[in-house]
C-alpha cells in the first residue's frame, strides 16, 4: 500500500509522461455499446398469428407442427355442415324470388299488378342476392389458407376441437430468409452503409455465417449513442433456425 507522500509522486510521474497539453482520459468515456459485445438473434422475415374467423369444429390440421407450407395451402379446414346447409338454403330463396319477380313482370305487362307489387319482388331479389353472397363468404372461411410460405411455428389448437371467432390457431413463420437486428455505435453511421457485409458467430453451430445490412435505422439514441440496424444472412443453411443467436464479427474501417 503506498503511503500519501509516495502516491503523489506517483501521480506527478505519470503526469510528467504524457505529451504537453494532453491529459489522460478514462476508458469509460467511451460510449458503452462500444465496450460491449454486439450480440444479435435471428428472426424471420415475416410471422404471424392465424385466428378462427368462425365458430366451428376443426376437422383437419395438414401441415403438422414444424412443417413446411406453400403460400395459399391450407393451413386449418373446418366441420362447415350448417354452413353449407344455409349457403343452400339461400340459393333455393333466391330462385323463388326470381322466379317471383318473372312472373310479375309478366303480369305488369298486362296491368293485372300495381307497381308497388313488383318494385317488391324486385326488392325480394336483391335481398335474396345479398343472403346468398354473405352465405357464400362465411364458407370460404371454412378453411384457412397460408398467406405466405414458410414453416408451423405452434399448433395452439387440435383437430375436433370447437374454436370460436378469433381463437388462435397457428403461429406461423417465414423463415426463407433469416433477418438480425441489433444495436451499433452510432459513430459507425460515418462509414456504415445498406449492403456492407460481416459475419456472425452463432453460439448454437459454433461457426461464422456471411450476413449484410439491409436497413439502418433513422434516429440515435443518445443516451446509449446507438442505433439499430437490420441484417440478413446471406445464403440458405438449412441448420439455422429462428430464435438462434450469437456474436456479430464486425471490424469498423
Amino acid at each position: 500500500m503506498l503511503l500519501p507522500g509516495l502516491m503523489g509522486l506517483a501521480h506527478a510521474a505519470a503526469a510528467q509522461a504524457l505529451p504537453a497539453g494532453v491529459t489522460a482520459s478514462a476508458p469509460s468515456a467511451r460510449p458503452a455499446i462500444e465496450r460491449q459485445e454486439i450480440r444479435a438473434q435471428l428472426l424471420p422475415r415475416r410471422y404471424t398469428t392465424v385466428a378462427a374467423e368462425i365458430g366451428a369444429k376443426i376437422n383437419r390440421l395438414p401441415v403438422p407442427e414444424g412443417g413446411a407450407f406453400k403460400a395459399g395451402q391450407t393451413l386449418v379446414s373446418f366441420d362447415c355442415t350448417l354452413q353449407q346447409a344455409q349457403s343452400r338454403k339461400a340459393e333455393v330463396e333466391l330462385q323463388g324470388a326470381e322466379q317471383t319477380l318473372q312472373s310479375n313482370q309478366r303480369l305488369a305487362e298486362l296491368h293485372s299488378i300495381g307497381q308497388l307489387e313488383l318494385d317488391q319482388s324486385r326488392v325480394a331479389v336483391g335481398k335474396a342476392q345479398a343472403d346468398l353472397a354473405a352465405t357464400r363468404a362465411l364458407l370460404g372461411k371454412c378453411h384457412v389458407a397460408a398467406p405466405f410460405g414458410g414453416r408451423v411455428a405452434e399448433q395452439k389448437v387440435r383437430e375436433q376441437q370447437f374454436v370460436q371467432p378469433g381463437q388462435a390457431l397457428l403461429d406461423i413463420l417465414d423463415d426463407s430468409v433469416l433477418e438480425l437486428e441489433f444495436l451499433v455505435p452510432s459513430r459507425w453511421l460515418t462509414w456504415l452503409r445498406v449492403g456492407n457485409s460481416f459475419s456472425i458467430q452463432i453460439d448454437e453451430t459454433g461457426k461464422p455465417y456471411p450476413a449484410r445490412f439491409i436497413r439502418i435505422g433513422a434516429r440515435v439514441d443518445p443516451v446509449s449513442q446507438s442505433v439499430k440496424v437490420a441484417a440478413a444472412i446471406n445464403g440458405h443453411f438449412p441448420e439455422l433456425i429462428a430464435g438462434m443467436s450469437g456474436r456479430v464479427l464486425i471490424t469498423p474501417p
